[in-house]
């Protein structure tokens, strides 16, 4: 299934960017920017990776919108230093947790995400896009079940509403290209085909979502989406590295019970020393991320269906591992997401 860009004619309207400095929220910034929208990023003061990003350089990177600083966290913030009694049309939430763990998640995948629904009401906004992720179709962490709760609340909100979900960014499986082209092996659970993806570049995904401010058929809709061509496993995502560096495949394969093992006494020692707790939630969230695929469910089988999962856009994996292969990862960087 491919899903292809429209190019209708749109009126510009006035659009409220949260999570505007992540990974994903800096490419919808621009994207919107380039289609004409009067955009209003919404930063902290200093963000990306380790908060090292400062405001100036902030202005630079979300060039052609009005950035505006606060703290998503705070209604009093959002609504003095961000909408300050403005109107806008169309409320983006690109916000995400940085790690995944138990309060973060709910802090910011549910409560801030929540914040932003309501601000967008205070702002006389219509429409509100949210980008959310396809492993919430099979809940079983913290951040999936704060990310369905404000799906289901911005379902319910009145508002026109858009959730995005996608499958996996590239950076997400551009963790060991150093490692391998230093000759380490790469490293996979069980055989390597446990789990496929159609990964989607920063790019299309930011296309996609801004294609949603004016695309009817994407409206009221829960849309998953992928990158261009077939699902990719991740034996294959290693082998297309090695073909690339021209290097013979070396493969390093770890046992899926590891965690088996690691998450029982995470999870007992939690209970004793609490600031474990997030700990014990890593190693679900790793066994998660080697156990199931980004793909859609197909509802009538129940397994992971690559035929029933949309495509969209032209950036493949291949162009992607060229170019980090010898431009570096910069832009790439884990930070608190890095895994292993």
């Amino acid at each position: 299934m491919n899903t292809s860009s429209p190019s209708p004619s749109i009126t510009p309207g006035r659009v409220f960017v949260v999570g505007a400095t992540g990974y994903i929220g800096k490419f919808v910034v621009r994207e919107l920017v380039s289609r004409g929208y009067e955009v209003v990023s919404f930063a902290r003061e200093r963000s990306g990776v380790g908060a090292t990003t400062m405001a100036d350089e902030l202005r630079l990177q979300l060039k052609g919108s009005l950035v505006r600083f606060g703290d998503v966290s705070s209604m009093d913030s959002l609504l003095k230093s961000g909408i300050r009694g403005e109107h806008f049309d169309v409320v983006v939430s690109c916000l995400t947790s940085r790690n995944g763990g138990i309060q973060d998640s709910w802090n910011i995948d549910y409560q801030a995400t929540r914040n932003a629904l309501d601000v967008a009401v205070a702002a006389g906004a219509k429409q509100f896009v949210l980008l959310s992720a396809i492993c919430v179709q099979k809940p079983m962490l913290e951040f999936q079940r704060a990310k369905l709760k404000i799906e289901k609340e911005l379902q319910e909100s009145g508002l026109t509403w858009s959730i995005v979900r996608p499958t996996a960014f590239f950076k997400s499986i551009a963790g060991q290209v150093e490692s391998v082209k230093k000759g380490k092996p790469y490293v996979v659970f069980g055989n390597g085909e446990l789990t496929a993806c159609k990964p989607i570049s920063e790019r299309d995904l930011a296309r996609f979502i801004a294609d949603c401010l004016v695309d009817s058929s994407k409206q009221n809709r829960i849309l998953p989406i992928g990158g261009p061509g077939k699902a990719i496993s991740a034996r294959e995502q290693g082998e297309l590295l090695f073909e690339l560096l021209g290097l013979k495949p070396k493969f390093k394969n770890m046992p899926i019970q590891m965690f088996d093992v690691i998450i029982p006494v995470m999870t007992l020692l939690a209970k004793f020393f609490p600031k474990l707790e997030d700990k014990a939630e890593f190693a679900r969230i790793g066994k998660y991320y080697c156990s199931e695929s980004m793909l859609v469910l197909n509802p009538v089988t129940g397994k992971y269906d690559a035929e029933i999962t949309p495509s969209y856009g032209s950036d493949t994996l291949r162009d992607f591992y060229k170019r980090v292969l010898k431009e570096g990862l910069a832009g790439q960087e884990l930070g608190e997401h890095s895994m292993f």
